[in-house]
């Protein structure tokens, strides 16, 4: 399992910046203008705030980690997986299933290491499949739970910037009957707010949890490839049968590619 840059979270980001910033400046503002302390504080504080009433502390506090995931994840490569397992399968198809014992120090990855050695101490197949099971189950509640703290701030940031808006614009009309190039600027200023809640929550924390949930999905699918895997050597099949019962849960663009470079 290799951690490397998820290239498409960091050029959304930038992409969704620059298209919403850079259409302002074509328009004739001035970034400055964007960024006041009070509506900032409202928004993103706000949002934080609620976050940590609607969700456990030691989550929350996890955040900057779970963004760490979005932009470096840990991927495991399909196709080499499979080539990974097929040589396995045929150090069997040689030997005997023990043979692969001295191999499990070699094996980084966690899940595999541990179903390959439930299936090399003679394990039940229907128990490693039910082990793996209740392990993917329990690891996708968690992978939920994380997912979910974005999609709250998704929703509590655009309210938050409603919040701020209401609150500038209560202040605009206490001061009613000054200067009309004062009220305008604090009624520009007023929805600054709505601007930092809805450009927050769908550039950053919706986007966020979407690519988390891709990235569970991706990790799920590996997984899942690993028990069969495991199965299919324990079972004694032979290794082009284990090649082609793993290439079928690749995409169909991926398919018959798995031992090409």
């Amino acid at each position: 399992m290799k951690k490397s840059l998820e290239v498409g979270t960091v050029a959304g980001l930038l992409l969704g910046c620059g298209a919403i910033f850079g259409s302002f400046l074509l328009e004739g503002g001035k970034m400055g203008a964007l960024f006041l302390g009070p509506a900032m504080i409202i928004v993103f504080g706000g949002t934080f705030g609620a976050l940590l009433l609607a969700s456990p502390t030691k989550l929350v506090v996890s955040l900057p980690k779970f963004v760490m995931v979005a932009v470096m994840p840990s991927k495991e490569d399909a196709r080499e997986l499979i080539e990974t397992i097929v040589g396995y399968a045929t150090t069997v198809r040689k030997h005997s299933l023990l043979s692969l014992e001295k191999e499990l120090p070699k094996i980084e990855n966690p899940f595999l290491r541990r179903i390959l050695s439930f299936a090399i101490d003679g394990m039940d197949p229907g128990t490693i499949r039910s082990v793996a099971e209740t392990e993917l189950a329990y690891i996708g509640e968690r992978h939920s739970a994380n997912q979910a703290l974005f999609s709250k701030m998704g929703g509590y940031s655009p309210t938050m910037g409603v919040i701020g808006t209401v609150m500038g614009l209560i202040s605009t009309l206490a001061n009613a009957g000054g200067d009309a190039n004062d009220l305008i600027h604090h009624i520009a200023s007023a929805f600054i707010a709505t601007l930092w809640g809805v450009f927050a929550a769908n550039i950053v924390y919706l986007p966020l949890g979407d690519k988390l949930k891709a990235i569970h999905q991706e990790e799920a699918m590996a997984m899942e490839l690993m028990v069969e895997g495991v199965l299919s050597i324990q079972s004694g099949e032979a290794p082009a049968i284990t090649r082609a019962k793993l290439e079928s849960m690749l995409p169909s663009s991926q398919q018959g590619q798995a031992n090409k470079k």
